[in-house]
């Protein structure tokens, strides 16, 4: 399964576009604009289960600033500040490192 097959190609493009400088990703932006946030818990674990590149269970510090790579190959990678703002929200126990469940609170409905 891909990220293609949950989101749609031109909602992913959309959110990509809006967050290109850097500085500027708003994880819920992104959230929002690509789709994301209207899927279901059930869904959202298998974008976790895709964006888990070593397939750990957890996305640690050095995947996330990859994250938008894993939308597309030629994204850029997250700054410094923007990951660690994006871990801040959603390391849930302070282990420096998101479980699946950790998506889930970006979902913003």
């Amino acid at each position: 399964m891909s990220l293609t097959d949950i989101l749609s190609p031109s909602d992913i493009a959309a959110a990509l576009r809006d967050c290109q400088a850097p500085d500027s990703f708003s994880p819920k932006k992104f959230f929002q604009i690509s789709g994301m946030s209207k899927k279901s818990s059930s869904q959202l674990k298998e974008i976790f289960r895709i964006l888990d590149n070593d397939q750990s269970g957890f996305i640690e510090e050095d995947e996330l600033k990859y994250f938008l790579q894993r939308f597309e190959s030629g994204a850029r990678v997250l700054t410094t500040s923007e990951t660690k703002t994006f871990l801040a929200a959603a390391d849930h126990d302070g282990d420096g490192k998101i479980g699946a469940e950790g998506i889930d609170c970006f979902k913003y409905r």
